[in-house]
């Protein structure tokens, strides 16, 4: 069989086209394409399947890759043909059917039924576009230029079939021997007539005279109209901020149901979530914080509905449930730590009670032979981490490092640990039942769910312990100052080790894109950023802004001299500090923190050994705490010029973020404050940027392609020019919060947002809408000046009618997703807007550890029911066409 590929492409001198064909099971085979004409790229291969897989890739006369397709091509051939002309496109991933090709989508249309086309003898051309269409009623059609092809009539176009989820194809004969122009259409089915015409120029492809050569022509997007493209609203909260009549004090899976039924009645097609991994590290409040994942597979039992599960509680506990439950629902806010250890005394009960049952359960068998690549090392890690009271495998007595062959007898009968180990396991089962249940029933609405994917791992979880060469163990990652905080954020997570992820294919987050794609259709990524770079900092260091960029090119010695500056280790690696910064930080204390100084008597003094670094300080100060103290000699220690890094046993330095505001630097002379001052620039916003793209382009196309989830990426914060660039050529959508625009602009415009772009009012890191209508009154007096259009004087408190205002704003604009704080959506009515305020705070980033339990105020069953304000709503969704 052979095939002639043709493609049109733009390539400089000295670069070549070439096709790399993928076999199942086998090498990929690469074919060098000739240059014919005109842009146009050949290239002719025998091949002996029916069905081919392959992609495009621009390379230099070196034969490196310059540019590759992300998504690949694909073709079936019909049998009765034996040679094919395939007149191909360079598949973007930012084409629209790329990013319309996901799961939200598929449950949009879950009616969809595959068609068949058949080709016949007589046939010369076979069209195929990709065009995921959102609108049930529509098809797609095609017309053009000559006889056979209706003569630009809309009343003789050629209809195609859907023979998979948007890829239509239709095979015609063209007898006539002339150029070919054409266009594709949009036909509605409920008034069978041509309702609008693909945008843009014509269409083109040549005749076919030859016999038993059939032609393809395989068109890779279809031009859509703004309008014709998927644009829905969404409602986000935390799953353990829902509230329920059949709760337990805290959200659970079961309550996603009830939530699915008010997005139906209010026209919402998207829930958004936080992170709902098993976070259980001390059984305290601090494990409320969802970004801090024991791991990455396993759920977190706090979401598990003790009236759901496959066995009823003992009778002799249900007098005592009942009146814990009451206890627990009537708080304003969640008891983290008296729901989750009531949760467990009720599910060890039932466990212990029907062990025997649930030992023999199939489907339970069947889970844990399908997850035990991750389920057994979880469970492990549970009964170690509950035995030796501690998350830290460092202090365990036994089972520090993880082996395989002494963890897999956990789940051996005879071991005296297997029925604590089943019980994590069976836990994990029923959360996933209940889990994959509520989603089930939320896509039956036609309603999607979108997940959120933290960017680190904690430092003491079941991956840290069992896969510990994939991270970077010997530091921590965070965040540089911010709007939140100057002193920039610590998460004490480890980063990762790329290198190691690389060397399989990056399998660690193909796996783990692949368990949250058994529940969710979009997914957000928290700080997208760290895949072009991370913030990090040394284990010495507790505060962010002693870490620094990395992957990095650093500061060489060297490079020193080129820039005019006397470098001095002493003087701008340590900190300074002199009388004046003393009294500066400890005024009439100054006494008490010579305790930790020597002095160097030249008027400057230095840290003693002992407390020569944030964590020697912090470590220090846990066993003789001094208040105000402690906090000004840990700030001290950030007051250098440059943060050291070694690499391969040589010494080479990052500056201090915000170098030019430290005490340090006032004390420069103004020419080496100038040098120091221009390499600050070089080193942030220059030197960078080629490498985090570089790296960004490297990791996240293998990642992508491995999932159907639609991708949102947090970008706020810092972001390097790159990244809005491999997030548009990869087609992930960006986040806009009104507050925090990326722009040198107080407030970002809805109205301003592209397709590929996610807006909002707030954010759970943020305070809500009324809160921060309070925290800055001259700011808000801008705000409803300037964004909102309003005169006069801004009022006190934000009223519900310009709560409404801010949401149609993030209504009626052009960006994919609008979706909103379930606070925001209260905000717009009187009788239902939380009268405690302070209470609808889900996270304060400047504060670590900070204690996650908002909860809403009012029940879900009472919501759905609120039909003046559920139409009020779906009338703002409609008007806005977020259908």
């Amino acid at each position: 069989m052979k095939l002639y590929f043709n493609i049109g492409y733009s390539a400089k001198i000295g670069e070549c086209l070439q096709v790399v064909i993928n076999e199942e099971g086998a090498a990929p085979k690469t074919h060098t394409m000739l240059y014919a004409e005109n842009g146009l790229w050949k290239c002719e291969v025998d091949y002996f399947s029916k069905i081919i897989s392959y992609q495009y890739q621009l390379v230099d006369e070196r034969g490196l890759v310059l540019r590759e397709e992300f998504v690949s091509h694909h073709l079936n051939f019909p049998h009765n043909y034996k040679e094919f002309l395939i007149f191909d496109e360079w598949n973007n991933k930012n084409f629209p059917e790329n990013y319309l090709n996901n799961k939200i989508l598929h449950h949009k249309l879950n009616q969809f039924v595959p068609e068949k086309v058949t080709v016949l003898k007589k046939h010369t051309h076979v069209f195929r576009i990709e065009a995921p269409v959102y609108n049930s009623d529509w098809k797609v059609v095609l017309f053009g230029s000559t006889a056979s092809l209706g003569n630009w009539d809309y009343e003789k176009v050629i209809h195609l079939s859907q023979i998979d989820f948007g890829i239509w194809e239709a095979s015609v004969e063209i007898p006539e021997n002339e150029f070919i122009q054409f266009k594709y259409c949009l036909y509605d089915t409920s008034v069978d007539k041509v309702v609008d015409v693909e945008t843009g120029e014509n269409r083109f492809t040549v005749p076919n005279l030859q016999q038993d050569v059939l032609q393809i022509v395989s068109n890779h997007y279809f031009k859509f109209k703004l309008y014709q493209m998927y644009h829905d609203a969404g409602v986000a909260v935390p799953v353990f901020s829902l509230r329920s009549e059949n709760g337990f004090g805290v959200g659970e899976f079961s309550d996603i149901k009830l939530l699915a039924d008010w997005a139906k009645e209010t026209d919402l097609g998207i829930i958004q979530i936080l992170p709902i991994n098993d976070t259980t590290a001390n059984y305290s409040w601090t494990d409320s914080y969802p970004y801090a994942a024991v791991s990455v597979y396993a759920l977190h039992p706090q979401y598990l509905s003790l009236e759901n599960l496959d066995y009823p509680l003992p009778k002799d506990l249900v007098e005592e449930y009942r009146v814990e439950k009451n206890a627990l629902n009537a708080l304003d806010l969640i008891d983290y730590e008296k729901m989750i250890s009531g949760k467990w005394k009720y599910l060890k009960a039932v466990f212990n009670l029907e062990k025997d049952k649930i030992y023999k359960d199939r489907n339970f068998k069947k889970f844990i032979k399908d997850n035990d690549s991750w389920l057994i090392p979880y469970c492990a890690f549970c009964v170690l981490r509950d035995k030796y009271k501690t998350p830290n495998f460092n202090d365990w007595k036994t089972h520090k490092k993880y082996i395989a062959g002494k963890i897999s007898p956990f789940f051996s009968v005879k071991n005296k640990e297997y029925d604590s180990s089943m019980l994590h396991a069976w836990i994990q089962f029923q959360l996933h039942k209940q889990l994959k249940e509520a989603v089930d029933y939320t896509h039956s609405l036609g309603v999607s769910l979108k997940g959120d994917l933290p960017i680190g791992i904690y430092r003491y979880s079941v991956e840290a312990w069992a896969e510990p060469e994939l991270f970077g163990m010997d530091f921590q990652a965070g965040a540089p100052p911010d709007q939140f905080t100057e002193l920039g954020q610590n998460w004490e997570f480890p980063t990762y080790n790329w290198e190691a992820m690389k060397e399989d294919d990056y399998r660690w987050w193909k796996n783990r894109f692949k368990a949250l794609e058994q529940y969710f259709d979009a997914m957000r990524i928290d700080h997208i950023l760290g895949f072009f770079r991370i913030w990090r900092m040394p284990i010495s260091a507790t505060q962010g802004i002693l870490g620094y960029f990395y992957p990095a090119v650093p500061i060489v010695a060297d490079e020193f001299k080129a820039w005019n500056i006397p470098f001095n280790f002493d003087r701008y690696c340590k900190p300074f500090i002199n009388d004046q910064i003393l009294w500066n930080y400890f005024g009439e204390e100054s006494s008490k923190a010579l305790e930790f100084l020597n002095n160097n008597f030249d008027g400057t003094y230095s840290f003693k050994e002992e407390f020569d670094s944030q964590r020697k300080l912090s470590d220090y100060f846990k066993k003789n705490p001094q208040g105000a103290l402690e906090e000004k000699l840990i700030s001290l220690c950030a007051n250098v010029l440059f943060v050291t890094e070694e690499i391969n046993g040589e010494v080479v330095y990052h500056l201090r973020f915000n170098v030019y505001s430290t005490d340090s630097y006032h004390y420069l002379s103004d020419w080496e404050k100038k040098a120091i001052y221009d390499l600050y620039h070089d080193y942030f916003f220059r030197r960078q940027d080629q490498l985090w793209y570089e790296g960004a382009m490297e990791k996240l196309p293998v990642i992508l392609n491995a999932t159907k989830m639609l991708i949102c990426g947090e970008d706020l914060g810092m972001v390097p020019a790159c990244v809005p660039v491999v997030m548009d050529e990869l087609a992930i959508v960006a986040l806009k919060v009104q507050r925090m625009p990326a722009e040198n602009i107080p407030f970002y415009n809805p109205k301003n947002a592209s397709y590929l772009n996610v807006v909002t009012a707030s954010s759970h890191d943020s305070s809500t809408l009324r809160q921060w209508w309070k925290e800055d009154p001259a700011l808000t007096q801008k705000y409803f000046n300037q964004q909102l259009g309003q005169y006069g004087s801004a009022p006190e408190e934000l009223n519900e009618d310009l709560a409404e205002i801010i949401m149609k704003q993030h209504l009626y604009n052009d960006a994919m997703l609008a979706v909103f704080p379930i606070q925001e959506f209260l905000a717009t009515d009187r009788e239902l807007v939380n009268p405690k305020i302070d209470n609808e705070r889900i996270n304060n980033p400047a504060v670590f550890p900070h204690y996650w339990r908002y909860r809403m105020h009012l029940n879900l069953e009472d919501l759905k029911e609120k039909k003046v304000f559920n139409q009020k709503i779906s009338d703002w969704v409609r008007g806005s066409g977020r259908l």
